[in-house]
């Protein structure tokens, strides 16, 4: 059954984005005069409230930015959107992940903008027709505790992680939210329903435990608690510069096998968002190869698009064999997916 925790959360979630539509003393200002523009990110507040701040800055703009929490990451800040609709008082929604952006898209909350700082990006990590435009990519990865196992006992599949051997011993963020929930989708569309649903199965048999978060993985397999987790490039990175004792593992990426998850962060417009103008200059901002330089070089360690960007330390998409996915296919199965998942872990 799901947990107290859970219930209250998402209750809280609901509560909060339905009952802000229309509150007088919201800090949301509809001034089409005002110099300002409001965000919403999913992206770790410590990685991206430099960028914003920098963009303060060189602009003079105000940015009146909404950050995520992690045991809810994405969901939250979809759901005020979608409860914002017919009020909208967002201009900018900067997604850690790809595939609840597509489901904004196809509710109608997105409005097209093609930058022309995104050109240099791969058409495949963008929509067709503007509605939003990745940038910034992570992979998912798997992290070892070094004082736990040694490199030649990690599992190098998805599939060697359900031997009976890691029963108990793999810590997982709970796919409803996040990049767990975006990778899950990714299942559901590449692989087919059935054999995804039977993977989860097994991992729930397996004894998977799962945490409010990537974050959390990464400092429970740091503390010891669990040999093994899933995680994303940026978590594992962090963990890894802080000291501790983790190395991160890209699954899948021999001769025959289907690749690792790669997501880019997406950036859109909110439809009818207060402050268009402004909304397009953070934009540009945000897809420059500037921006996406400083994610590649900083803690997050992003994975950078822009083609001919190249910097010492920094890790390369053409370094990582990535599973190919639809993106759109991705957005729509999200709801599928998730509904599984929760009648999975959580009933």
């Amino acid at each position: 059954m799901m947990n107290f925790k859970h219930y209250l959360t998402l209750a809280i979630l609901f509560i909060l984005t339905f009952s802000m539509i229309g509150c007088s003393n919201n800090p949301v200002s509809n001034n089409q005069n005002s110099n300002e523009v409001v965000i919403y990110t999913s992206l770790d507040q410590i990685y991206s409230e430099p960028i914003i701040k920098e963009f303060e800055e060189k602009t003079g703009i105000k940015v009146k930015a909404v950050y995520d929490t992690e045991a809810t990451k994405t969901v939250g800040l979809v759901n005020r959107l979608i409860a914002e609709k017919n009020n909208p008082q967002a201009d900018v929604f900067w997604n850690s992940e790809v595939g609840r952006t597509i489901v904004l898209k196809n509710k109608g909350i997105l409005t097209p903008y093609q930058s022309d700082n995104a050109k240099s990006i791969p058409e495949y990590f963008k929509d067709k027709a503007g509605y939003w435009t990745g940038f910034a990519t992570r992979s998912r990865v798997l992290i070892y505790n070094t004082n736990l196992i040694d490199e030649s006992e990690v599992p190098t599949t998805h599939q060697e992680i359900l031997d009976p051997k890691w029963k108990g011993k793999v810590v997982m963020a709970d796919p409803l939210f996040g990049s767990t929930a975006t990778e899950f989708a990714a299942f559901f569309s590449s692989l087919g329903a059935e054999k995804t649903k039977s993977y989860a199965r097994k991992l729930k048999e397996n004894g998977v435990v799962l945490v409010d978060g990537n974050s959390v993985v990464r400092d429970k397999v740091g503390a010891g608690e669990y040999p093994i987790g899933f995680t994303d490039t940026d978590d594992a990175n962090s963990g890894i510069e802080n000291g501790l004792p983790i190395k991160m593992f890209f699954l899948n990426q021999e001769e025959g096998q289907r690749g690792t998850f790669v997501m880019p962060n997406t950036v859109a417009m909110i439809k009818n968002g207060p402050n268009p103008a402004n909304a397009r200059k953070l934009m540009d901002y945000l897809l420059s190869p500037e921006v996406e330089l400083k994610l590649a070089k900083g803690p997050s360690m992003q994975i950078p698009l822009h083609q001919g960007i190249e910097s010492e330390g920094t890790l390369s998409i053409d370094d990582i064999k990535a599973m190919p996915v639809d993106f759109e296919a991705i957005g729509n199965k999200l709801e599928q997916s998730s509904r599984f998942l929760q009648e999975l872990f959580h009933q």
